[in-house]
Order: structure tokens, then C-alpha cells, then sequence
């Protein structure tokens, strides 16, 4: 049975997992009943190469159902991978328990109102254009393999949703920071969010942050979502510090021998 407090969020939990799938776009998707199985291969995102159950009363043929998508994964080069969200049936929880599927980062999903801007504040940082030019910037900073240049713009590129695609760069410094906002409707997500090693804690983040909700904000959305590492203390006080608050967590499971 859902606890009342998990069952009053689940509207918002399916509003923003459906908004989610949308802002990052997997190459193949297929449903297995209510279970929505994503294939990007090619790309390390465990978003983009997963197994989400997206009703939690959706628990028939567990093991069947795990073994048809494991074998998809494996057929692909994939890791089978469930995302165990708050739409996740409890049944299916405690069957990988039983069977020692691993348990790997845990990731909270925040929200927060945008707030608005006077009609004379100018937007301040244009988005770009130059997706190539965007993914070397992210690859740069993060640290990404280059060879994910290439799988990284095409989910870029599939993104059907409007992109705003933020970059800080400093004369002769190179690139700072990126970030990606993508504006569904009334809502905007936080993708991609990266601030040079070297230059963390000067605020570059909450600047160019705040420039993509600016962005989001003219375009029509009244609120903004992202996903963050439970661990990533910096960043949560970052977010934190921004007016945004946990709406649900997820983490991603791994058969025991994978």
C-alpha cells in the first residue's frame, strides 16, 4: 500500500516524469504494458537506458517483464537498468531486493517557482544557437569523453521542446559554465548544469542559473524542475539557495552481477 504522502504527490511525480522524458529524448522507447523501456546506446545516461514503471499498482509478470527488457539491454550492449521512482510498484521494489539488485547513486528531483522579472529587465545572456559549439563547451568542463560529441548533439538535436542553450565564456579564460533549459508549457527543465572545476564557488553557477530561468520566464514558464545528485552537497545548496525544494528522489538498480 502508498503511504497518503506518497500517493498526494503522485500527480506531480507523472506531470514531471512525462516532462522529463520529453526534455531528454531516448533513441528508442517502447511500452511493456505501463513500464516505459528507453535505448540510447552509444550515450553512458542512465535516463536515456532505462526500465521506468510509471504505475505503481502495474506489478504483473515481474520476472518475465525484467528478463525481456534485460535482454534488449544486453542485445544492445546496455546494462539492464530500473529507474525506482515513486511510480514504481512496491512489489517490484522488494523483488529486486530479493534478487540483489544493486542500488547506485540516489538523485532528488527539486522544483521552484519562477519568479518574474519588471518588464524592463533585459535578459542579460542570450542563449545559443551553435549546438556543436554548446556540447564542446560541456564536454570541456565536465570532463565527457569526446567521443560522446556525437551522441550527446543528437539527443540535443531530438529534443522537440524549445532549447535555450546557456554558455559562460571569459576572454581568455575559455568556457565557465553551461546550461540547459528546455521550456514545456508552463514548466522549465534544468539540464546539463556545469561550472569549470577551477571556477566553482564564485557564483558562476547562481548567474548562469538565474539567466536560464530569466530566459524560461519570458518564454512562458512559471516553473522550473532539475535533477541532482543526493550526495552533490554544493550543488543542493546552490539549488537550494535559488528557492528550489525536493519534490521526489529516485535511484537506478543494477543486476547484482552487472
Amino acid at each position: 500500500m502508498l503511504e497518503d504522502t506518497t500517493r498526494e504527490k503522485l500527480p506531480l511525480v507523472r506531470r514531471l516524469e512525462a516532462i522529463g522524458f520529453r526534455a531528454w529524448p531516448a533513441a528508442t522507447v517502447h511500452y511493456d504494458g505501463s513500464w516505459l523501456v528507453r535505448t540510447t546506446p552509444g550515450h553512458g545516461s542512465r535516463r536515456l537506458n532505462s526500465i521506468n514503471p510509471l504505475d505503481p499498482h502495474d506489478g504483473r509478470d515481474m520476472a518475465g517483464r525484467l528478463e525481456r527488457a534485460a535482454r534488449q539491454f544486453r542485445d544492445a550492449g546496455l546494462v539492464p537498468t530500473v529507474r525506482q521512482t515513486p511510480l514504481t510498484p512496491c512489489a517490484l521494489a522488494t523483488h529486486l531486493d530479493a534478487e540483489g539488485w544493486t542500488r547506485l547513486s540516489e538523485t532528488i528531483v527539486m522544483t521552484a517557482d519562477i519568479p518574474p522579472h519588471p518588464a524592463s529587465d533585459e535578459l542579460g545572456h542570450v542563449p545559443l544557437r551553435d549546438v556543436a559549439r554548446f556540447v564542446e563547451a560541456r564536454i570541456a568542463i565536465a570532463g565527457d569523453p569526446p567521443e560522446s560529441k556525437a551522441s550527446l548533439t543528437s539527443v540535443i538535436e531530438a529534443i522537440r521542446a524549445e532549447c535555450g542553450l546557456f554558455l559562460f565564456e571569459e576572454i581568455g579564460q575559455g568556457p565557465t559554465a553551461v546550461t540547459l533549459a528546455v521550456q514545456d508549457y508552463d514548466l522549465a527543465g534544468l539540464l546539463l548544469v556545469a561550472v569549470r572545476p577551477d571556477r566553482r564557488g564564485e557564483g558562476i553557477g547562481r548567474d548562469i542559473v538565474g539567466a536560464s530561468l530569466r530566459w524560461a520566464r519570458l518564454k512562458g514558464a512559471r516553473q522550473a524542475w532539475l535533477a541532482v545528485e543526493a550526495g552533490n552537497g554544493p550543488a543542493l545548496a546552490l539549488y537550494r539557495g535559488l528557492g528550489f525544494a525536493e519534490a521526489y528522489r529516485y535511484v537506478y538498480r543494477t543486476p547484482p552481477e552487472e
